[in-house]
């Protein structure tokens, strides 16, 4: 098996289903991104791993991640092994420091794991022939890009929004507005 080192992109909004997202993962070695439909908890805990996020309380991951820490685990990497009938499989590879083990894993829990853990990311060159799209195809093609939260207006306004989605743990809206805060700010020092 070959595998090549891939990085999760950004987080497009499904247009079937309100719920529904797509987590792009770029391969920068041969150009392709590889789009991952995922559900509204998974889309919501890769934007706060890779935003540096945290809950209130654990989540899931944040759970996973300090019981390993716990028991002397240290997460290698993880790898996407295959694609068939339109599901991912990925492994997550452990390591005690004297025994490796390899684990089956959702490639969502995956990727929040890597992304937690800081390591790398692989997947199997074939299932990136396979899934993989030309850069940009999905933007090019879906009507509803990348939020389902409206444009706001003025600073205050954003500020006052992400303040409310963080009081409500919505971290996810959270992690746009506080990316659209930043565009804006940047834009007016401009």
């Amino acid at each position: 098996m070959s595998y090549t080192e891939v990085f999760p992109m950004e987080i497009l909004q499904g247009v079937s289903e309100s719920n529904s997202y797509i987590l792009i993962i770029s391969s920068p070695e041969n150009g392709k991104e590889i789009p991952i439909l995922i559900g509204d908890y998974e889309a919501q805990a890769i934007i706060m791993a890779q935003e540096g996020i945290s809950a209130r309380r654990p989540m899931t991951h944040e759970l996973f991640g300090k019981m390993m820490e716990e028991f002397g685990l240290t997460l290698k990497k993880i790898t996407i092994d295959k694609f068939e009938e339109g599901i991912f499989y990925a492994t997550l590879h452990l390591s005690d420091g004297f025994n490796k083990k390899k684990i089956d894993s959702r490639t969502t829990d995956a990727v929040v794991l890597a992304l937690l853990n800081r390591c790398p990311i692989l997947m199997e060159t074939s299932v990136i022939n396979e899934a993989g799209v030309e850069p940009n195809a999905l933007l090019n093609n879906s009507p509803s890009q990348k939020s389902h939260i409206q444009q706001e207006e003025t600073l205050e306004e954003l500020e006052a929004l992400l303040k409310q989605y963080e009081e409500e743990e919505a971290y996810e809206k959270a992690a746009e507005i506080q990316r659209r805060i930043d565009k804006l700010t940047n834009r007016q020092t401009d």
